[in-house]
């Protein structure tokens, strides 16, 4: 399965954390140090924001786990997914501070929702990562309420496979997470309860 490994920020913010590295590198080379102090808040803002660190993602099948860091805000019940039908969605509220590359909840292979929709109309407004299992379970990961428009902005296409907890798009501003499961799957978690992006899981699938 083809990933994206990040030496220890996201590659999207590697530019921002050169373009700092240099202004701090010209006011010293130019013997004006006290100019260096913007840029090197900067870098060091710039790498807090872009941080993508290793995570040891646990072995669990069937296992669905967390995309974000963040605080779990919902879990409910809805009969308006994103595949027009009953399914658990878990609303995680993104913490700011967070990695910032989302990882995949399950394994399973990248699916177009393009012909999955039956009303063609409601296409357009359905976005988000559509991932179904080896075992035909569908788990939908979107996001929502951009700050600034930026938007995430995934790097896998349809017809990957994907594995669990793997890189799989960039969070950017975003502020709130949903993952969408299937209505027999086992939710673990509850209202309140921090989460860790690739660690914890969030739920248990069924069983084919």
């Amino acid at each position: 399965m083809k990933g994206r490994r990040n030496p220890f920020v996201a590659r999207e913010g590697i530019p921002f954390l050169l373009a700092a590295a240099l202004g701090v590198a010209a006011a010293w080379r130019f013997g004006e140090p006290q100019y260096g102090a913007l840029p090197l808040l900067l870098f060091g803002w710039f790498l807090l924001v872009f941080r993508d660190p290793v995570r040891a993602i646990p072995a669990v099948p069937l296992g669905v786990i967390s995309p974000v860091d963040g605080t779990v805000v919902g879990v409910e019940l809805t009969n308006k997914g994103a595949l027009e039908g009953e399914a658990h969605r878990i609303s995680i509220r993104v913490n700011s501070l967070g990695t910032y590359t989302a990882r995949c909840p399950v394994e399973g292979k990248i699916m177009d929702f393009r012909g999955a929709v039956p009303n063609s109309a409601a296409i357009g407004s359905v976005s988000g990562l559509w991932v179904q299992t080896d075992e035909a379970a569908d788990v939908i990961l979107q996001f929502r309420g951009h700050r600034f428009g930026f938007a995430p902005l995934a790097f896998l296409g349809y017809g990957e496979r994907v594995g669990q907890g793997q890189r799989c798009a960039y969070l950017r501003l975003t502020r709130l997470a949903e993952v969408q499961l299937p209505v027999n799957a086992r939710v673990l978690v509850t209202k309140g309860q921090k989460v860790t992006a690739g660690v914890d899981v969030l739920a248990r699938l069924p069983h084919p």
